[in-house]
């Protein structure tokens, strides 16, 4: 297992090693997460890419000790030297919020629906700081939704999760995250379900709470195009675990995973308008039934034997800070999308095989 980081210097805010999740179901143990490591320094901001069950969001939600008590979670979360997993759930609310804070992907399943937004960040900044009085607590909200950007916070501070729309309940979402100045801030797809424009604005926001809190971004999301604005490095998962890592300028320009090239090719491009787009044959494979080898050689066009019997481990790629899970990475190195899955093509007999593995069981879905 290898941690993604800048070295091997110490100070990390957070440190993650070798996470592996397991949930037990009637149908088997789906493995959600497979082996995933990172480190973040102070400032660092991390991109985590990668479609749908690929294990982002249960990675994120182990960091913050967040699963249900069935989930069997392995291997080791470091916050500023401190172990957390294994903590009380006590000790964990001590930390969430303070040390590190997580913007859900629904604002509406994170605000509570009876209580003003006003009230929320003022209740959020009282368990934290006990001796804050309520008029304290209520001029800091105000002041917090003006930082994100809410119109008229002075009025907005009394309204209700409903009375918002999608982009302002999100605001008030990185509002609560940011209200005791964490060290870390984990963001789970912020901008799902957001047209354009407002996407933008909460992207802006949560910009603004990185400025203001100085905190370490890790930031989850399927969309390429806010990883290349937004971060300083990039993980993509596949299948539970990191197939690819490096620098923005490594994943977008200088792809070895085939992966990593089938997403970059279907991500439109205003620069390239006569440049067709090259999906990814197939699906992601079920979590509760891995094939033998690599988990994408059935979708992969550049599949031989030993990817059949042998998954890569993530290794240097061109440099000691770009890893890749390929065999053949060293052959991919200039290589662009369109030459790989059009020259090449998927192995329809592969994707025949593995059919019956590659759409998740109900209790899969249910699990993850």
């Amino acid at each position: 297992m290898t941690v993604i980081g800048k070295g091997e210097e110490s100070g990390a805010v957070l440190e993650v090693e070798d996470l592996s999740v397991e949930f037990p179901t009637e149908d088997g143990i789906v493995r959600a997460v497979r082996g995933v490591g990172y480190r973040l320094d102070r400032g660092d901001s991390l991109g985590i890419v990668g479609e749908s069950g690929s294990g982002k969001s249960v990675t994120a939600l182990a960091v913050m000790g967040l699963l249900p008590a069935t989930a069997r979670v392995r291997g080791s979360v470091r916050f500023e030297g401190t172990e957390l997993l294994g903590l009380s759930d006590a000790r964990l609310s001590d930390l969430r919020g303070s040390g590190i804070a997580m913007i859900f992907q629904d604002p509406m399943t994170s605000l509570n629906p009876v209580y003003s937004v006003g009230y929320q960040i003022a209740e959020t900044l009282r368990r934290h700081n006990p001796g804050l009085k309520s008029r304290q607590a209520r001029e800091r909200a105000v002041d917090l939704l003006g930082t994100v950007g809410i119109p008229s916070p002075e009025r907005r501070v009394d309204s209700y999760p409903h009375e918002l729309s999608g982009g302002m309940r999100q605001r008030v979402v990185i509002a609560i995250a940011m209200a005791n100045d964490p060290d870390v801030i984990i963001a789970d797809e912020p901008t799902t379900a957001l047209d354009v424009t407002v996407q933008a604005q909460i992207l802006d926001a949560l910009e603004t709470a990185r400025a203001e809190t100085g905190a370490a971004l890790v930031l989850i999301t399927h969309d390429l195009g806010v990883v290349a604005g937004h971060c300083d490095r990039v993980g993509v998962m596949y299948a539970g675990r990191m197939v690819e890592t490096g620098s923005v300028e490594d994943i977008f320009y200088t792809p070895r995973m085939p992966y990593t090239l089938g997403l970059l090719g279907s991500l439109p491009r205003l620069d390239r308008e006569e440049e067709r787009l090259t999906p990814i044959t197939g699906s992601p494979p079920s979590l509760l039934n891995l094939p033998p080898g690599c988990p994408f050689a059935p979708r992969c066009p550049m599949r031989r034997d030993v990817c059949d019997n042998t998954e890569p481990a993530l290794r240097k790629a061109g440099h000691e800070l770009h890893l890749s899970a390929c065999h053949f990475a060293d052959e991919l190195a200039g290589t662009g999308a369109a030459e790989v899955f059009d020259a090449i093509g998927a192995d329809s007999e592969a994707l025949a095989r593995f059919a019956d593995t590659t759409a998740p069981t109900n209790a899969e879905e249910d699990t993850v």
